[in-house]
């Protein structure tokens, strides 16, 4: 029997033919006029609405879960670019349905979204709704500080940071939560450049101070202070120096702090003051500070000037010389009355608020060279008038109020002899009109601390020369601060004083001994009653709390991006400590406000911080933090760590963790570390590896440190010793 065999086209998979038809369909669809894809779509949404009109509820609730799980499958697996693009889209449709709405369309959807938004919030529990509210909160404060709306991807990182604390994710962005943004606020009074969440009133008190600002300085110091030729950089590291060979008085202190190494900061400890003395040198010596200005030879005066002060050119000394004989009114005003009296015993008097005839006793004036000094003999000289005698070897100690105290000990900053501080200045109402109340030391000094476009910066270029000027006039503020409390014991009650009351009754029988007790009430920083209260507050916080949960360390970082970007070209951090102190004070309150709204550590019972500042004059503050729940020992690993996070999972966690905080070199590499005593690190480096975290004898944990094997990280880190890396 023989067979027959048929040949038979094999089947084709369901999988070919859904290809088949997706290409025929995919070809019918480029093909199609636009009136057919419309009328194509509103078929579709016809049939679509016919078969949900006749659906159950659980076929509906099951459609839309699997929509649901289809979209959110695409979106796992779609790039960034997609993302985007789709969001960009979806913005648009609905813009453009938005715009076709007719009133009553708009009325409805806007009443739907309301009652979905009721209905969520119906269902939800406290304490997810407290945790959207806060969230809101920091999404708005986020959104702020970088001056834009948040988008979508910041939401996602946001909503992660409640919990940032205990879950780290390195593939997030934490830094967003400590912008501040730029220094581009101007003030609306004064026009002040300030960050966003700065107070109001820090620089002109909210209009009510107004002062002409410093003019800019005349050449060559303009020129010199611009650091681009190696002449100018010489002159800015030396600006002290230089200013030492100008000044008409000296500069006195109890104690001028020095420090072997490396030391950006001014010190001095004890009273600030400055003396001056007479026109003329006593026969046999040398003439000193104002002074010298009579030296009839220019050639012989600049070489005056530089005796005695290193690392001075004598060319850079004669053209400033010559620049403040031209444009100085002291200066001025010292050789006109010296050379209209020739020969004559005189003294010059100075004025402490002299006010220039014609204008009004309340206006802030310029100097006038005619009224700057007076030659008067048999003058009979106010409290806080300055004497310069014509010749004599005895030095007079000038009043902090006098308005020519900050002319006189700095003419490379008021290279025109403009009128510093003084006590007839007075403040403005919302009109420009003067009120009835002065300007005081720190906010005279506080509007001249701001940056304004259009004015001169040439304060902020003087470098030693500024931090000098900044540690002077706050002694001067602190000074003016303690002579009102003197002056007004009586309105701050401090017969009511128990300790002073005691006092005058154990010292009753030595009568010769009791002198004139003088009160700090406890809102004088650092005087000892403020002192005392915080400490009691602390210790009030222990009593009822307990010990502190967490005990936090925030350092400044000098390579911030707010205080790079506001540095002078060729300045380095250590010029700009008073950008350092603004920006350190918004992160910090950023910092706070991150663990007392947003709970990132949970709720929190009470906290306090305290703000120091190091050698090299970068604050640090040591946080207190006591938290509603409090910590288990097996929660330590998930918020603390003191290993070397893994280069290749978090790169931007591991350089800032090899950068900032590696301790040393210290122990045979460097015997000579601050740290080492007797041969030994104090700080007991290097630490033992161990493999999980431990409480140690003393109370105090042993973090986790795992050696490589163990599954722990390591680095090379080059440091400098005697010169070399």
């Amino acid at each position: 029997m023989s067979s027959i065999q048929h040949n038979v086209p094999p089947k084709k998979s369901n999988l070919s033919r859904r290809s088949a038809s997706l290409r025929r369909q995919s070809s019918t669809l480029l093909e199609e006029t636009e009136e057919r894809r419309q009328k194509r779509r509103q078929d579709l949404r016809a049939r679509a609405a016919s078969r949900r009109a006749i659906e159950t509820a659980e076929q509906r609730q099951k459609r839309l879960q699997d929509l649901c799980a289809r979209a959110a499958k695409r979106r796992a697996s779609e790039t960034p670019e997609h993302r985007q693009k789709r969001r960009q889209d979806l913005c648009e449709r609905a813009a453009k349905r938005r715009a076709s709405e007719i009133p009553e369309q708009n009325e409805v959807r806007i009443e739907g979204v309301r009652t979905r938004a009721a209905a969520k919030r119906a269902a939800q529990p406290d304490e997810e709704r407290e945790t959207e509210i806060r969230e809101r909160h920091l999404r708005t404060s986020i959104g702020s500080a970088c001056h834009c709306t948040p988008t979508r991807d910041i939401l996602f990182e946001v909503l992660k940071i409640s919990s940032a604390a205990f879950n780290y994710d390195s593939s997030l962005d934490y830094s967003i939560a400590a912008q501040i943004g730029s220094m581009s606020q101007s003030c609306g009074k004064c026009g002040a450049l300030k960050w966003q969440k700065e107070t109001k009133g820090m620089c002109c008190s909210n209009g009510k101070v107004s002062l002409p600002t410093l003019t800019s300085p005349p050449e060559p110091l303009q020129t010199l202070l611009k650091g681009e030729t190696a002449e100018s950089r010489h002159f800015l590291d030396n600006m002290r120096k230089y200013n030492s060979c100008f000044q008409m008085t000296s500069f006195g202190a109890d104690k001028e702090v020095t420090e072997h190494g490396y030391m950006p900061t001014f010190k001095v400890q004890g009273q600030v003051y400055h003396t001056i003395g007479s026109l003329l040198p006593m026969a046999g010596e040398e003439a000193k500070f104002l002074q010298i200005y009579f030296i009839g030879d220019p050639k012989d005066q600049a070489k005056r000037r530089g005796q005695g002060i290193p690392e001075t050119r004598l060319p850079i000394i004669r053209s400033l010389q010559d620049m403040l004989h031209q444009n100085n009114y002291l200066v001025c005003s010292f050789k006109y009355a010296f050379e209209n009296h020739p020969g004559r015993e005189f003294d010059i008097v100075i004025n402490s608020d002299k006010v220039p005839s014609g204008e009004h006793r309340r206006r802030f004036n310029a100097p006038v060279v005619s009224e700057v000094a007076a030659v008067i003999s048999g003058y009979e000289k106010g409290q806080r008038d300055i004497v310069i005698r014509h010749r004599n070897n005895e030095l007079e100690r000038i009043s902090l109020s006098n308005r020519v105290y900050d002319g006189l000990q700095y003419p490379l900053i008021y290279t025109r002899g403009e009128d510093g501080y003084y006590w007839q200045i007075y403040k403005q109402d919302s009109g420009g009109g003067p009120i009835d109340k002065m300007v005081t030391a720190m906010e005279f000094y506080a509007y001249h601390l701001m940056l304004r476009l259009g004015s001169s910066d040439h304060l902020f270029r003087e470098r030693d020369l500024f931090h000098q000027f900044l540690v002077d006039m706050y002694a001067k503020i602190e000074r003016e601060r303690l002579a009102y409390i003197v002056s007004h014991q009586k309105e701050l009650r401090v017969d009511d004083y128990a300790h002073l009351r005691d006092s005058i009754n154990n010292d009753a029988a030595h009568g010769h001994e009791l002198g004139k007790m003088v009160i700090l009430p406890a809102t004088f920083t650092g005087g000892p009653r403020c002192m005392q209260e915080k400490t009691q507050d602390a210790l009030t916080y222990v009593k009822h709390y307990g010990r502190p949960d967490l005990f936090i360390t925030f350092t400044c970082n000098p390579k911030w991006a707010e205080i790079t970007a506001e540095l002078l070209p060729g300045h380095a951090y250590s010029n700009r400590h008073d950008i350092i102190a603004r920006v350190f004070r918004q992160k910090i309150v950023k910092l706070i406000d991150l663990f007392t709204k947003y709970n990132i550590f949970g709720l929190i019972r009470c906290d306090m911080y305290s703000i120091e500042w190091q050698k090299r004059g970068l604050p640090h503050a040591h946080i207190l933090l006591w938290l509603q729940q409090k910590l288990r020992p097996a929660q330590i690993d998930s918020f603390i760590s003191a290993e070397l996070p893994s280069q290749q999972e978090d790169p931007e966690l591991h350089n800032i963790i090899k950068s900032h905080m590696v301790h040393g070199p210290c122990g045979r590499f460097n015997p000579n570390s601050p740290c080492m005593k007797d041969g030994k690190c104090t700080k007991n480096y290097p630490k033992r590896a161990l493999k999980e975290t431990r409480t140690g004898r003393d109370g105090y944990p042993l973090y986790k440190r795992r050696k490589p094997e163990d599954g722990g990280s390591t680095a090379k880190i080059n440091f400098r010793l005697c010169g070399q890396y």
